[in-house]
């Protein structure tokens, strides 16, 4: 018996072990999800109030003074998804202030008795020259309040001296660099690398200056697009020569030889040359601004962040009577909007809001956007023509508005954009690849096709087109440019002649596009409102912006998955990130586009 009961007596005390074990830990995990439910439900609360939208006042001091740092890209508009993820070691994501915010606070700073002046930083910058222009321009309706604003820099170049050239003083640190050198943009040239991988981009276009499928199919630069970039960036520089040359007292000559035969090799030569106003570290900087703001020496300068004066002195509107400003921003695309896109079914859902809702009196687009889809372009371009019958529609161009970008701006009643905007390259394309070379003889497949009909596979990657087949694209390409052209000349009130002459796809300054009628008056969206309003004969309003942004925790999700993939590339490559985004719209090219090559950047 004792030999018999020993092994289940031994049985049993290791059971009971297990089971002691097993429900501890059972018991464990389940305090700890508790735990951890509590702390995930105390986290996004704490998310949920830094993403509410309702103004927490905040209480300033006297002789505070405005801090903007311009050392990011600015957005449109502000993202939603505000919350600080980088304290919790995470992507932060776009939380970036938006040219809305960046704007309204320093007009409401040029109003606010307890705002003494604005401390701006600039850095490396990679926004448009038409982005710095408002901002530029807001600074300067800021000064007539009688307020200063003093600018300082570790290093920038000529977009970051751009806006800080119009600063009562300018100061750059004594070890830092200030890159005077002009403008130059480079376009990568793809067909020599698509050769080697065995693959033939087919490009069928309407328009001797539309480049955007150039890259794919040439070695080297064609005249008409060299003329034409030569003709648009050479507006842009002599505009920012002049503006800088007013600002600091000098003529435009003297910027332009300063800039063409790079005097400035240091600090020094910059002072020398007047280009800025001296060379000290932050500390000296923050004691004169101090002084400014009439603040003792041993006393604490009150420096207040965008993101805090935000809340400050906030007033809401109560108003019934309502303006539309709806963002068009980015490529345009079938189906919903999504990241870098503008999908036609998201952007014509809020113009068909704003067209029923009676309390919506007037629809500005702003505009921001190189084109894409054709078909998704006039599927939108229908949508404003119906507004238009009812309500006043005005577009507010931003950096860019070409090809499509200008397709859906042609109706509006007027176009208001900035002399450096890009917009124009009227014009459309197609492009179908030819694989076989890398099918058969680079991955050794063959491809056998059985068909009812002799276009049955038109476009298959597997062999080129014949001339047949290239006729009837050509055929629908031609089509939708003469439609193009067409509903301009009816938006402009010019003739299809008219139009035909300025487009073929070629690129324009605001400056020169104005000139040549694409362009109503020069301006930035807060005078695109004002024509809004002027319009609808309105005396009391407010401005709501469409499309709704996205929840900010499904923001959350998107920077913790997809979107921390972006981050961090962009943190690790920096403004190289360029040459990977213009991989990824190559990828966009699906049907015929209405888009122009905005991957030219100029540096």
């Amino acid at each position: 018996m004792f030999v018999y009961l020993q092994p289940q007596f031994d049985y049993f005390i290791t059971m009971k072990q297990f089971f002691k074990f097993t429900f501890a830990s059972m018991l464990g995990f389940v305090i700890g999800s508790i735990v951890l439910i509590f702390f995930l439900a105390g986290l996004i609360g704490g998310i949920a109030a830094g993403f509410s939208e309702e103004p927490q006042e905040i209480k300033l001091d006297a002789n505070s003074v405005l801090h903007l740092k311009i050392n990011y890209e600015v957005p449109e508009r502000t993202d939603k998804n505000s919350f600080n993820l980088g304290a919790l070691g995470l992507p932060e994501g776009p939380r970036a202030f938006g040219l809305n915010d960046i704007l309204s606070n320093i007009k409401k700073a040029a109003e606010d008795e307890q705002i003494k002046g604005i401390l701006l930083e600039v850095d490396m910058s990679v926004n448009s020259y038409a982005v710095l222009e408002e901002i530029r321009n807001q600074l300067i309706e800021f000064k007539k309040s009688k307020k200063f604003i003093i600018a300082y820099t570790e290093m920038t170049d000529e977009h970051g001296y751009y806006l800080a050239s119009i600063a009562d003083k300018f100061y750059l640190n004594p070890s830092g660099d200030l890159l005077l050198n002009g403008f130059a943009s480079q376009v990568v040239y793809l067909k020599g690398a698509l050769e080697k991988l065995g693959l033939e981009p087919q490009l069928i276009r309407h328009g001797k200056y539309k480049a955007a499928g150039e890259p794919l199919i040439a070695k080297s630069m064609s005249a008409e697009n060299r003329s034409q970039i030569e003709s648009y960036m050479g507006s842009l520089y002599h505009h920012f020569t002049a503006n800088v040359a007013k600002a600091r007292k000098k003529s435009a000559k003297e910027v332009e030889d300063i800039i063409n035969t790079l005097q400035i090799r240091e600090g020094g030569d910059a002072v020398k040359l007047g280009m800025i106003d001296g060379l000290k570290y932050a500390d000296e900087v923050e004691a004169e601004v101090k002084r400014k703001a009439g603040i003792g020496e041993k006393d604490k300068l009150n420096l207040v962040s965008l993101g805090k004066y935000k809340y400050a002195n906030a007033k809401v509107s109560t108003s019934e009577n309502k303006i539309a400003v709806i963002y068009c921003t980015g490529d345009i695309v079938g189906g919903k909007s999504a990241d870098g896109t503008m999908g036609s079914e998201t952007i014509c859902e809020g113009i068909r809001k704003v067209r029923e809702d009676n309390n919506f009196k007037a629809l500005v687009l702003r505009i921001s956007s190189p084109g894409g889809s054709a078909l998704a372009s006039d599927i939108i371009w229908r949508e404003i023509v119906l507004t238009k019958k009812v309500k006043p529609v005005v577009v507010s161009m931003g950096d860019v508005a070409a090809s499509g970008g200008y397709f859906i701006a042609a109706p509006a009643d007027v176009i208001v954009a900035q002399p450096n905007t890009i917009t124009g390259s009227i014009g459309v394309f197609g492009l179908l690849m030819n694989a076989r070379e890398l099918i058969e003889n680079k991955l050794g497949l063959k491809v056998e096709t059985v068909k009812f009909g002799e276009f049955a596979d038109l476009g298959m990657p597997d062999r080129a087109l014949s001339t047949s087949e290239r006729e009837i694209i050509q055929h629908t390409i031609d089509k939708i440019y003469n439609d193009f052209i067409k509903r301009v000349a009816d938006g402009r009130k010019l003739t299809v002649e008219q139009v035909d002459s300025i487009a073929q796809g070629r690129v324009w300054s605001g400056l020169d596009a104005k000139k040549i009628g694409l362009v109503d008056e020069f301006g930035g969206l807060d005078r695109a409102i004002d024509i809004a309003v002027a319009k609808a004969k309105l005396e009391d309003f407010r401005v709501v912006n469409l499309p709704e942004q996205k929840d900010p925790l499904q923001e959350i999700i998107s920077s913790l998955s997809g979107g921390a993939q972006s981050w961090f590339m962009k943190r690790q490559l920096g403004h190289n990130y360029h040459w990977i985004q213009e991989i990824q719209e190559i990828t966009r090219y699906q049907g015929i586009q209405a888009r122009m090559d905005y991957n030219l950047r100029i540096e």
